[in-house]
């Protein structure tokens, strides 16, 4: 089954020009291109593209990307410089995860202290004077 790019745009979430840009930087291979020259997306394509746009969501940077997308090409010995690529940008993840829920934390906290004084304010109001 191959798509057209507005349908692959369409299925991937990303926008035509970032599929073209994505294209040129060398992030993903030219695609097919059909009989009237149009390109033609695979599901492989897709695939591929959903893994992108998952690093590229967690904050792998794009230079980081087209690393791991050159070594790609390589096969199978490549698999430990793409595994460690891998490994370090979990740490990082999990590292900016641990973040968060610290900030969460902290933004929890004060939406409960300005419930509880929401709360003594209005019982205030509520009691007759």
């Amino acid at each position: 089954m191959t798509y057209a790019i507005a349908e692959a745009a369409h299925r991937s979430g990303l926008s035509i020009d970032t599929l073209r840009y994505y294209e040129r930087i060398e992030l993903i291979d030219p695609p097919a291109r059909d009989s009237g020259g149009r390109r033609a997306y695979t599901d492989e394509d897709l695939a591929w593209l959903h893994f992108l746009t998952k690093l590229r969501t967690t904050g792998m940077p794009i230079k980081l990307m087209r690393e791991y997308a050159r070594l790609r090409h390589q096969g199978v010995a490549s698999v430990g410089a793409r595994k460690h690529i891998l490994v370090r940008h979990r740490e990082d993840v999990l590292a900016r995860i641990e973040e968060l829920r610290s900030c969460l934390q902290v933004l929890n906290y004060k939406i409960e202290n300005y419930e509880r004084i929401s709360g003594s304010e209005q019982d205030r109001q509520e009691v007759p004077a």
